[in-house]
């Protein structure tokens, strides 16, 4: 079994979709089986990956959750070769409610997610802006978080709230569930503001936050609208070499993971 990533921060706008996207684009292209599951309602990750989101014969997130579709069926094929979505759907607003009522309810993720046996490499999760029953599924399936933080005002407000869900599911639900890193985003290194952002969240996180900073960058910003990752839609952008920086990191953090785990 590959490695279960869910990409939280339940305030909204800190390019949780963009990361989510980006990297799982940039460790297909190094050959790494990829999935990336949209669990948002919004389904931006779908879209910005050229999925049809309303299409209605397409399995997706909601049909997994609910309906007990297998995630093998619930995949789609994308431009980038070796990354695989289970899309996203605006139904999962409802999903929640639906979810209420039933025994494990924080569950219905990782029970979905044990009867697929097909190899993979990186099951990402992009999570909704919220710490909502979609976002404790997430947790509760993971091995590991990984944080997009902001580099702008407020950005570690959300973060303790954020922390206090984290302690808590490793408490009760997932003991394993460990921060596998943090990564700043929209990083104008030229303002002073986001240099004291930095500071902030490499003091608060340590060795967690990853070396590599993403910076606000256009074309990381068009991209989705032409329903690309940015390796495609403008490889030689500084977005693009961000995050193929990040998937650099990210591999070699992996490997010191699987060293720890064995």
């Amino acid at each position: 079994m590959g490695l279960i990533l869910a990409v939280v921060n339940q305030k909204g706008g800190v390019g949780k979709t963009t990361t989510s996207v980006n990297l799982a684009a940039f460790l297909a292209i190094r050959g790494k089986r990829v999935i990336l599951l949209d669990l948002d309602p919004q389904a931006n990750a779908s879209s910005g990956l050229g999925i049809d989101k309303k299409k209605e014969d397409n399995k997706n997130t909601y049909s997994l959750l609910i309906d007990k579709t297998s995630l093998k069926d619930c995949l789609q094929p994308t431009s980038v070769r070796n990354l695989q979505v289970c899309a996203g759907t605006i139904d999962l607003a409802g999903a929640e409610i639906e979810l209420a009522p039933l025994d494990q309810r924080e569950h219905c993720l990782k029970n979905a997610l044990k009867g697929f046996t097909d190899p993979y490499d990186y099951l990402i999760i992009d999570c909704p802006p919220s710490l909502g029953l979609l976002t404790l599924n997430a947790l509760s399936a993971a091995q590991a978080l990984l944080i997009p933080i902001q580099a702008e005002y407020y950005a570690l407000e959300g973060v303790t709230q954020l922390m206090e869900t984290y302690h808590t599911v490793k408490q009760t639900i997932n003991p394993e569930l460990e921060i596998f890193g943090v990564v700043l985003t929209m990083f104008d290194g030229r303002t002073q503001l986001a240099n004291q952002v930095e500071q902030d969240v490499r003091s608060y996180f340590g060795e967690k936050t990853f070396k590599t900073v993403i910076p606000r960058n256009v074309r990381l910003s068009e991209a989705p609208s032409y329903g690309q990752p940015i390796s495609v839609y403008d490889r030689r952008s500084k977005g693009a070499e961000a995050y193929l920086k990040l998937s650099r990191e990210v591999l070699k953090r992996t490997k010191q993971w699987k060293e720890q785990l064995s």
